[in-house]
């Protein structure tokens, strides 16, 4: 699959991650539903300027549209290699997630996301999701529905639609990965 193609999957998945129509996208960046087919078709690949509207209105770094290269033309839309990863995050919040998915579409997104010590999500997250995560190092706390969970290397969790928030309580980066149905970024 094109990069291009690609790119339309991913907006076409934010939008419907997020729950929003053609309309009210069309109304928030000030452009016509037409042309947000077009774009979610492929027709049509936005500008520089457009991407960071996007970015903006799906709450994602402008970088999540970037890096849809792959090794061959047969890799593209199935294979991610470790260094053709898309970076979600910055370290500064002390998580950095990178997108182990192909793309957007699908059922599910996979993440590998790394947690500073110390880093900790203090607000509760509710998502209309389900996900799962596996601890591949460090440790990791994970509130889910009111109860705290301390979670070690080899451990693994999952729920839906329960509110949860996180925190690395350890002295070394926890790494997760984490996986998400339907994807939210």
């Amino acid at each position: 699959m094109p990069a291009a193609q690609l790119l339309a999957r991913d907006i076409r998945a934010l939008r419907k991650a997020r729950g929003m129509t053609l309309a009210e996208i069309g109304a928030r960046l000030k452009r016509s539903i037409g042309w947000l087919s077009q774009v979610e078709r492929g027709l049509s690949v936005p500008s520089l300027a457009d991407l960071r509207a996007f970015a903006d209105l799906f709450g994602v770094p402008l970088g999540l549209f970037f890096g849809h290269e792959a090794e061959s033309d047969s890799e593209r839309g199935v294979v991610v290699r470790s260094g053709r990863r898309r970076s979600l995050g910055t370290s500064e919040s002390g998580l950095v997630e990178e997108l182990l998915s192909p793309d957007l579409g699908g059922s599910f997104e996979m993440l590998r996301s790394v947690f500073a010590p110390g880093a900790e999500l203090a607000g509760i997250a509710l998502r209309k999701t389900e996900e799962a995560g596996y601890v591949v190092s460090g440790r990791f706390d994970i509130e889910i529905d009111g109860v705290w969970h301390e979670l070690g290397k080899g451990d693994s969790f999952r729920f839906a639609a329960k509110p949860f928030r996180w925190k690395n309580p350890g002295d070394e980066p926890a790494v997760v990965i984490w996986v998400v149905s339907p994807p939210v970024y």
